[in-house]
Order: structure tokens, then sequence, then C-alpha cells
């Protein structure tokens, strides 16, 4: 294992790959931490200490980000955007008949996409820089805190300052994507996954140390214990998958003979990522996020009924109908998400357009109708298995009050777990190109 480490240093190719995303994610960080204009920095670092914990409807961007949205920085959104509008042109090819027609043309086509991905993506960041900068404005940013501090976070309120500020936060999100994509075209692995990997990994150590401080150490080491057994759960897993036997005919062109052999369909238990997660978490955002703006009190002096029920069972994350909601909607939306992802009919017709079959099964819709009733059979235990990981930061709150500081848990722990499995693949393709041994064995 040490020995192929000091391979990939050795290699000049690969150490200059390495080096060129290190010091991207570097920049990255350092964006992070940079505040945007007109942005009151110790008003905010002071509102981040006393109100720590209590910033629940935007934890999710937060955490995406790196802690850079309530630090107000000109990284602020992070890769949100980005991640909306590529899930947005996603969803849309089931919609729109072109989008299906683009994806299907190879390079050119997806390469087209990508480029509606960016309009998208800076659209959305103008909406979001809006309404971040219209909360930070108002005071509510952390919720109704009561902290001085919170209610004023910038130093001037005007609105060609607001503006200002609005097309700063724009264009880190503009320099974000660049710098994914310049890690994806000249660094090792995916820049985008490795961007929000970092941003995560980013908060690993804080929340760790918060957990020693406030529960003790014995509840530090049982955190500690949870994770190992939660990231071996996460690798098994996300490498765990179905192999569906495929042969292919032999046939002849000219005088040469192509096809006979023999390969798979590999279908993952997990194939819907982490996308079911993010999906469930924004749904459940948005009956708090309206019941925050409807918090005026009637003439009683009491809040209206529904907003105190949502309050009740929609905000506060230990409550058992929240996680009962919460797990229910992320085994739908990965069925739904691997329904559109994963086509058994094109599958079928493809296979059958090239000579291919499954031993067993006849060609065309039968293999189709195979392939659903095995991907609907597997989809099963990868549902349960992401909304168990989803509900742990859930059980620790109810468990050990850990809520804000349990990172082993959600989102976080499959996307960590994830880019870091493919960017040793990648690295260990690279190797095995050069001296025929990889860096796994």
């Amino acid at each position: 294992m040490f020995s192929a480490i000091a391979r990939v240093f050795r290699t000049p190719d690969l150490r200059r790959k390495i080096a060129f995303t290190l010091a991207i994610i570097a920049l990255y960080r350092l964006g992070a931490h940079i505040p945007a204009p007109f942005v009151d920095f110790p008003n905010v670092q002071s509102c981040l200490q006393q109100s720590a914990g209590t910033q629940g409807l935007l934890s999710l961007v937060n955490l995406f980000s790196g802690g850079a949205l309530l630090q107000l920085s000109i990284f602020a959104l992070g890769v949100m955007p980005y991640i909306t509008a590529t899930i947005i042109v996603q969803l849309l090819r089931v919609v729109i008949p072109h989008f299906e027609t683009l994806y299907k043309e190879g390079q050119s086509g997806q390469a087209r996409l990508t480029q509606y991905t960016r309009y998208l993506t800076i659209a959305l960041a103008l909406l979001q820089s809006t309404t971040l900068v219209t909360v930070a404005r108002s005071g509510q940013l952390f919720g109704a805190t009561g902290i001085p501090e919170c209610e004023q976070l910038l130093t001037n309120d005007v609105w060609w300052a607001q503006l200002l500020m609005i097309i700063t936060m724009t264009a880190g999100t503009g320099l974000i994507m660049w710098f994914a994509e310049l890690v994806t075209e000249r660094g090792i692995g995916n820049g985008m996954s490795l961007l929000i990997f970092t941003s995560i990994a980013a908060a690993f150590p804080a929340s760790m140390w918060a957990i020693a401080q406030s529960r003790g150490f014995e509840v530090f080491l049982l955190v500690l214990a949870v994770g190992i057994v939660v990231v071996a759960l996460v690798v098994y897993v996300e490498q765990s998958q179905r192999r569906i036997p495929v042969q292919y005919a032999k046939r002849m062109v000219g005088r040469r003979t192509y096809g006979g052999t023999n390969t798979y369909i590999p279908i993952k238990v997990n194939m819907a990522g982490v996308v079911p997660v993010i999906f469930a978490s924004s749904l459940l955002y948005i009956p708090a996020l309206i019941a925050q703006f409807n918090m005026q009190p009637n003439a009683e002096n009491e809040i209206p009924g529904w907003v105190a029920w949502i309050q009740q069972y929609f905000t506060n994350g230990d409550h058992p109908f929240y996680m009962l909601v919460y797990f229910l909607l992320i085994v739908g939306f990965t069925y739904f998400y691997v329904a559109i992802t994963f086509n058994p009919v094109e599958v079928a017709d493809n296979m059958k357009k090239y000579g291919g079959f499954i031993p067993g099964i006849r060609a065309g819709r039968p293999t189709a109708e195979y392939l659903d009733y095995v991907l609907t059979r597997i989809t099963l235990p990868g549902s349960l298995y992401l909304g168990f990981i989803a509900l742990l930061p859930l059980i620790a709150l109810a468990a050990v009050g850990a809520n804000q500081n349990f990172p082993f848990g959600g989102a976080s722990i499959l996307i960590i777990v994830g880019v870091g499995l493919e960017t040793v693949k990648q690295i260990d393709a690279q190797l095995q190109q050069r001296h025929y041994e990889g860096l796994l064995r």
C-alpha cells in the first residue's frame, strides 16, 4: 500500500495532476472564508458562535458550501446551484423530447446539455443570492434567535450595496463551476464531486471536537465507533452490485468475426446515489420555510393553527412523524430516480441491436421485463439503506442530542465515501497504465 502511494508521487504526470487538484481545492477553501462586500464580518462570526445548531432550514445548503453560506462569503452559494441545475436538466429529459434527443446524440449533444446546465446554474445563482441577501438584510438568516448581532449582518443595506453582493455571489458560483471543470479536465476525479467532498470534509474535525466538548469524551468515542461501522457499511453497499450475464452471438462481417464474448450488466444496489436524500430534505424544508414567513399572531395573539402544526411536526427532526415522512420520501424518490436514469426497454433494445442476450431470456420485450423485475427488487434494499443512513443524524439527536454535530450520516457520509472511492479508482487506473500495479490490491 505505502509503496503504491510512493509510486503516485514518483510519477511526474500523476504528481502534477494531484498538485493541480490540491491547488484548486485550496483556492476554493480560501474563497469560502472571504466575506462578500458590505458584510459585517465580526457580527457574522459572533452570531455563528452564539446560535450554533439553530440554523435548521439552511443546514443542508450550508453543509454543501463548507460553512460559507452562513458566513456570507463570496462563495456563499457553493455548489448547490450547479447541483440543482444538473438535476433539473436530467429530469427535463423525461419531459422535453429535445433534451432526450441531445443526450442520445453523443458527445456533441451532451456538450449542448452541459451548456444549458451552465446557463441554468447562473440563473439559479442570481435567484438564490437575491434570496440570501434579502434574508440577511431582514435579520432572519439564523431564524428568530433574539441575538442582536444576528439582526445586523450588513454594514450597508442600500439597493446598490445589495446589488453588488448579489453580483459577487453569482460570480463566485460561476468561478466555482470553472474550478470544477478545470479539475475534471486537468486534475484527478470529477471536479464538482471533489469540491463537494472538500466542503463536507472541512466540517468533520470541528463537528467531532464540538461533540467532545458538549457531550463528553465517552460520547465522542461512541460517535467515532458508530462512524467507523457506518463507513464500513456504506463502502460495502456502494460496492455491491447484481451482475446480469450477457452473451453476444458471433457474426461474420467480411472475413472478420465479431461478437462471441461474455460480459455482464452491473446493477448497483444503490443506483440513485445521494439524490433521493437531497430531494427529500429539500421537500421537507418547504413547509417549515413557508411557516417561517407566516409567524404573525392574529387578534388573539396566537399564530395560525396550520403554522403551529408544521412547527410541531416538521421543524423538530427528532419527532417520530418527521422521521417517518422523511424515510418514506427517500424510499419513494429512490424508485422515481432509478426509473428515470435506467430504462430497461432501451437497454434491451441496444442488446438486441448488437446481438446480445441474457442466457435463458428471449431478446426484446422479455429481456426488458426481466431487467425491470431485477431492478425493482434490488432497489428495495437500496432505498431502505438510504433511508437508514439519512435517519442516523436524527436518531443521534433523539439519543444523545448531537444532531447538528453528527457527521456520520445523511448526505454527508454518502458523498464522502462515494467520491473517495471514485477518486481512488481513478488514481488506481492511472497507476495501472504506467506500472501494471494499481493502488488497490
